[in-house]
Formats: structure tokens, C-alpha cells, sequence
């Protein structure tokens, strides 16, 4: 099969290798992923998670025998992007079809999506989705349902059936707007039978089908359909009227946008936060500037988006901030009591949605916050239940965006009928699939700074906190530390979940630089924790005065600046917090040759008293972690300390692990994963009535009771 074409791609990306594919001729399913794959690449061919692929093949019946027909499609979630065999639902064709006799019409037509479960060929296979049959009543061997913003653009114009005729000259049919499921697939099937020959429908709204005999030529149907879409709309950018009604303001330069932003999402995500705990996004992509600064923002952002898919991730219509680009945020209180009705009219707007467009068992309202907020001149947050949802909302609103600029191009955009929407959203298919996802883990939604995290007990602290749910900023003082901690952290945890940046605590701008990149990262900050620290053990005759400065300065100033910049942002947000302090068994027991570190530790004990009892009507709670003798990958051993403490206690600094274990009343040794785990225990849910606690990791030290 040749595969060449002489199809020249300005608009999409034609990705498919020849040599590649030859490798596997004769296995459809491989070559439908690596179609898949091919086409999940390309954002302008479909958003992250949105579209399906399929493929019908003749396979052993494993009961008869006999060769039969299956079809293998992707199933309920994923992305073609990543997809994987795992990710295929395969199933009967003839049994999928034969559930025409007794489907009972559309009233009744979601009963359908259990009876899939009937036609399962492949019984590890993925759950079917709910498009499954909108492949399997279209008799081609290949087929891509994909949400190209070109062709939505297109199936969102008010006029979008008219061009799609002209423009494709009838080779393109049209169904018009329904919620994907069995009904759906029974239109497309008489669709092609009205239109025998056609290459493809668009979905009203929605999306496009093209298909093929062949894994490659429903690639290339598909690209050529698409990029015909986007040159249509190119070539009419700007014709009829300036791109969204012209721009009515200027954007501030980037630096500036960027210290606004960070000023403003912890604010933001307070407000979101009121009904359950967000993680969040900002972008100032010029497509979102082009769109929030321009005369027809007002006009198209309460419409709306148009493909479900679309609109399931970003809410029935974004918040525009009623803020100028150059107004001062300065004023917290101010700015919330300027921002308090605005959330207050959204939420009724949401509530007032849901109560007229609810059905007798429609579930409960949920959230009624803004999912997409935009900020003219400066850019979009998306707020959601953690960093990768929040991400997406924000692509797909992109996605929304440019969908409305190509509709406007060509005719005028329509959004998706408001009880329409609320179909989508509130379907019963949709809150089981909701209701069958994982329980948060006990940190979702969170935000940790822990300083010093590119090693020892900070890097632990880091580990316990991404684990159990928590975005965490990692940051050092060394930048090359700090990039291997960050590969490290993205290789096993992924990028969403993990950010850094350099941090000195000695320096306050660079503690509020990372608390900035902190707020752009993930809309603010719930847990702090001052873990950063040197160690120096010498007597008092051979200290230096320095080496004094140095550890107050890092210990207790630089726990003094952290604490302060973070309780500004948790001000912010009014969602509460924590402070959790690792001090050390030095900050009570008196030892030789400690004076200086000894002396800074407790005025860093000290110190979380007196932030416990100031912080507490914030709700935010400071506590402590006292550990002792942890050596295993800690830079506190760095420096001399382990020389300095095995002088002190006359004995070799191989003897220091077994030195110490032996002297406390458990006889363990301490590491930082145990230091994790206590501070865990703070930030967990539990404790969480309880601040102004000192918690000892060090084996038991007798001498280290608190009385």
C-alpha cells in the first residue's frame, strides 16, 4: 500500500511513517493506536482526552472458532494521544448491532450502554464509551471521530450546515446537534445511506467523522477534511469584521501580567475554594489575550462553548473579572470586597441554571464556582480539583476560544442550548462515571513550599506530600540540585504535580519570587515548611562570629521571612493553612560544643509558639517537628558537623549512626522518610485542631521531653 501524498499541510501535521506502518501490515489494531497516537499529537487535530478511533477487523470467535467481525474502539476515557491496547474496548460488531431490534427509542436510550456489556468480545477489554455505537453503525473498516477546532468552528456557525455543503461541495454530510449515544449512532448510519459516497459527517455543535478502508487513508481523509476547515477559516479571518470586534484594550507587558497574576490567583482560589479545596492554572497565551481584550468579550463569553466536550471541562460559561488591567491589588481587603459580589452573581447564575433546567432525578448541584476566570489585559486562571484538570480546563477553553473566532469568521457562533448543556452535564451516564472515580487522597487540593527539597528531609518531606495528593514547589539554593530533584520528581510523579525554584532564605526577594512562582504554579499555597538549614559544632572559643550569623540567619531569619511571605498568601486565600517547622532535639537539650546551633533552634521553637498563637484566627496552624541524628542523605552531615559532634562525644564519625541509635530509648535509627511521615501527621486531616505541638522523631531522648 503506497502511502504517499501529494497533499501539502499548513494547518495539521502529517505525521505518518511509511517504514513504521509497514511493520505492522496485517494488524489492524496496531496500526488503529499508532493512527491514534499520530493523531492525539496534533492539539489542532483534537484536545487532550477528546475524540475516539476504531477499527473492525475478522478475529477468532473464541466459544465457535468461526472468524467474526470485531470492532475496536476506544474505550470510556483516555486519549488517543497515549493510547494503548488496554485502552480498546473490542466488541461484536453483529451484536452491537442487533441491539436495534430492541432499542426502545431515545426516552430510554442510556439502558442501552449496559447492554454493551453484552457484546463484549474481548473480556479484559476497556469499558465501552458512550460513542461506541456511533462507530459501530457506520460500516467502514477505520474511522476517527475527532474535535478539531477548525471543523467546530464550523458545526458551531450559525449558517454551518450551509458551508459545510459549499465548501465540500456535498461530500461532507451533516447531523445536527444531539447528545452522543445510541440515537446518535442510528442518524450517522442514515446520514451515509442518504449520502451514499460521502467522506464524512459533522456533528452539529460537536465534531467531525471521516473514515477510511485503511488505517492510512482514514489518516489522510481526515487531515485533508481538516485542513480544508482551517484554510476556510484563514482565509477569512478578518474579512467581515477585525478578529472579535477589534481590541478595546492593551495587554500589559509580560513581567507586569505575570506579577498580577501571582498578586491575584491565591485571592482567586480562595474564592473558588468555598465549597471544596482547588488547585490552579494561569496562562496568558496571546490567543486568550486576543479574546480578553477585545469589544466582543462581553457579547460571546456568556455564550458559552459548543462541543461537550468542551463545555463538560470548563462550566457553562467562564467569570470575566471586572478589574482593569493597570488596577492596583495591592488593597487585599479591597480587592475581595470588589471581587466578593462577582463570585456571588456567577453562583447564582449557576444555581439559577441548574433549578430551571434540572429534571425530577437530575443529581444534586455541584459547585456552583467558576471553573475559567479571565482577566482582561493580563490573562485566564482555571480552578479545578487538582493541577492536571485545572491545566486541561484551560486548553480547552483555548480550544473554545479559537472556535469562536472561526465562527465569527465565517457566520456568527452559536453555543449549545443552555438545556442542552445542562443534559450534558447533569446525564446520569456522566455522574456514574463520576461516581466511580478514585476518593481523593488525603492531600488533594493542596499546595506545599517545603525549602530546601532537592535533597535529605526535605526531598522526603516532598516525596510523603506529592504521594498522598499535594502539589509541592521544590526549590534550593543550587540550581543544579535542584533541576536533578526536578527530573527526578517529574520522571515518577509527572510534570503536573511538581514545580521549582531557586530559593535563598536568607534573600527575601528571592523567597518572594518563589512564592510568586508558587501562585502562577498552582494558584497559592496551603503548607509551609521551614526545613532549610545548616549545622555548625564548635565551642564557644572556636566559634566565629560569621559562623554565628550564618546559622541565625538561615535557621531563624530565614524561618522568620518564609513564614511571613507565606502567611501573606494564606491571608490571602482565608482557606486556612499550615506551618510546620523542623527544628531539632538541640532546641531543648543542652549540649557541648552547640552554642550556636543549639541556641538558634530553640529561637526557632520559640518562634512557632508565638506564630501559633498569632496565626491562629487565620486558621492557619504552626507546629514542630524535632528530629535528631538523621544522616542518611541529609547535607546537615556536610560542613564538619559529624566531625565536630563525634569530637564532642570522643568517639570516630563511622561510630555516629551506631553512636546514636544506641543512646535513644528505641534503638532506632532515624532517616528522612521518618521525618516525612511526621510531618505528614500534621498536614493529614487528623490534627488538624491542634497547633502550637512539638512532635520528637529522635528514637526517644529522654533529655528531649517536653514537661
Amino acid at each position: 500500500m503506497s502511502t504517499t501524498t501529494t497533499t501539502q499541510f499548513k494547518h495539521v501535521s502529517y505525521l505518518w511513517d511509511e517504514a513504521k506502518a509497514a511493520e505492522m501490515a496485517g494488524d489492524e489494531v496496531a496500526l488503529l493506536i499508532y493512527r491514534s497516537n499520530l493523531l492525539g499529537a496534533d492539539l489542532r487535530l483534537t484536545n487532550y482526552g477528546g475524540g475516539n478511533t476504531s477499527c473492525k477487523a475478522m478475529a477468532t470467535d473464541p466459544l465457535t472458532g468461526n472468524e467474526v467481525e470485531v470492532m475496536w474502539v476506544k474505550g470510556s476515557g483516555g486519549d488517543i494521544g497515549t493510547l494503548k491496547r488496554s485502552g480498546l474496548a473490542a466488541l461484536y460488531v453483529d451484536r452491537l448491532r442487533s441491539l436495534k431490534n430492541i432499542y426502545r427509542g431515545i426516552e430510554q436510550e442510556d439502558e442501552m450502554v449496559e447492554l454493551f456489556n453484552h457484546c463484549i468480545y474481548d473480556l479484559a477489554s476497556k469499558a465501552p464509551s458512550i460513542d461506541t455505537p456511533l462507530h459501530g453503525f457506520l460500516p467502514f473498516k477505520h474511522i476517527d471521530h475527532l474535535h478539531p477546532d477548525a471543523a467546530i468552528a464550523i458545526a458551531a456557525a450559525k449558517d454551518g450546515k450551509q458551508i459545510t455543503q459549499e465548501l465540500f461541495g456535498g461530500t461532507i454530510g451533516w447531523v445536527e446537534w444531539q447528545k452522543p449515544g445510541f440515537d446518535l449512532g442510528l442518524q450517522l448510519k442514515q446520514c451515509l445511506n442518504e449520502n451514499p459516497g460521502i467522506r464524512g459527517i459533522m456533528l452539529g455543535s460537536h465534531g467531525l467523522f471521516t473514515w477510511g478502508d485503511t488505517a492510512y487513508e482514514s489518516y489522510i481523509n481526515t487531515l485533508e477534511v481538516i485542513e480544508r476547515c482551517a484554510q476556510y477559516i484563514q482565509d477569512n479571518i478578518g474579512k467581515k469584521a477585525p478578529v472579535f470586534g477589534g481590541v478595546r484594550i492593551q495587554s500589559l507587558p509580560k513581567e507586569e501580567r505575570l506579577k498580577k497574576a501571582a498578586a491575584l490567583a491565591p485571592v482567586l482560589r480562595g474564592f473558588c475554594s468555598s465549597q471544596t479545596r482547588m488547585i490552579g492554572h494561569f496562562t496568558d497565551d496571546e490567543r486568550v489575550l486576543e479574546f480578553t481584550n477585545s469589544n466582543d468579550l462581553d457579547r460571546l463569553a456568556p455564550l458559552g462553548t459548543s462541543c461537550p466536550d468542551h463545555f463538560l471541562r470548563t462550566k457553562i460559561s467562564p467569570l470575566v473579572l471586572n478589574l482593569t488591567p493597570e488596577e492596583s491589588l495591592d488593597d487585599v481587603a479591597a480587592l475581595k470586597a470588589k471581587l466578593a459580589p462577582q463570585f456571588e452573581e456567577y453562583r447564582q447564575m449557576y444555581t439559577d441554571y441548574y433549578n430551571t433546567c434540572k429534571h425530577p432525578n437530575s443529581p444534586a448541584i455541584r459547585d456552583a464556582n467558576p471553573v475559567v476566570l479571565l482577566y482582561p489585559g493580563v490573562g485566564m486562571f482555571t480552578f479545578a480539583k487538582d493541577k492536571q484538570t485545572a491545566r486541561v480546563a484551560g486548553e480547552f477553553y483555548i480550544n473554545a476560544i479559537n472556535v469562536m473566532k472561526g465562527a465569527e469568521a465565517i457566520s456568527e457562533y452559536t453555543s449549545l442550548p443552555r438545556q442542552e448543556a445542562f443534559n450534558i452535564e447533569y446525564w446520569l451516564l456522566e455522574e456514574a462515571k463520576l461516581q466511580r472515580m478514585p476518593k481523593p487522597k488525603s492531600l488533594s487540593g493542596r499546595i506545599a513550599l517545603i525549602t530546601g527539597s532537592a535533597g535529605g528531609i526535605g526531598k522526603a518531606i516532598a516525596k510523603k506530600f506529592v504521594e498522598e495528593g499535594a502539589c509541592v514547589i521544590l526549590n534550593d539554593i543550587n540550581q543544579e540540585r535542584l533541576d536533578g530533584a526536578l527530573a527526578e520528581f517529574q520522571k515518577a510523579y509527572g510534570k503536573d504535580v511538581v514545580a521549582s525554584t531557586l530559593l535563598n532564605v536568607t534573600d527575601n526577594s528571592t523567597i518572594e519570587s518563589a512564592f510568586e512562582a508558587t501562585a502562577l504554579a498552582f494558584g497559592g499555597v496551603d503548607i509551609v515548611v521551614n526545613n532549610a538549614g545548616i549545622s555548625i559544632s564548635k565551642s564557644i572559643a572556636e566559634h566565629s562570629i560569621e559562623e554565628w550569623d550564618r546559622l541565625y540567619d538561615i535557621l531563624v531569619k530565614g524561618q522568620f521571612l518564609v513564614s511571613k511571605a507565606g502567611t501573606a498568601i494564606m491571608r490571602k486565600q482565608a482557606i486556612g493553612g499550615d506551618i510546620i517547622n523542623i527544628v531539632s532535639k538541640n532546641s531543648v537539650v543542652a549540649g557541648p560544643n552547640n552554642a550556636g546551633y543549639g541556641s538558634a533552634k530553640a529561637a526557632q521553637a520559640h518562634m512557632s509558639r508565638l506564630l501559633a498563637a498569632e496565626l491562629g484566627g487565620d486558621k492557619i496552624r504552626v507546629n514542630v517537628v524535632n528530629p535528631d541524628a538523621v544522616i542518611a542523605d541529609s547535607n546537615i552531615w556536610a560542613g564538619g558537623w559529624a566531625e565536630g559532634r563525634a569530637k564532642a562525644y570522643g568517639i570516630t564519625v563511622a561510630e555516629l549512626p551506631a553512636y546514636y541509635a544506641k543512646r535513644t530509648l528505641l534503638n532506632e535509627v532515624i532517616l528522612p522518610e521518618d521525618i516525612a511521615n511526621a510531618c505528614y501527621a500534621f498536614v493529614s486531616g487528623l490534627l488538624n485542631k491542634g497547633t502550637g505541638n512539638v512532635l520528637n522523631v529522635d528514637g526517644g531522648v529522654a533529655m528531649a521531653f517536653h514537661r
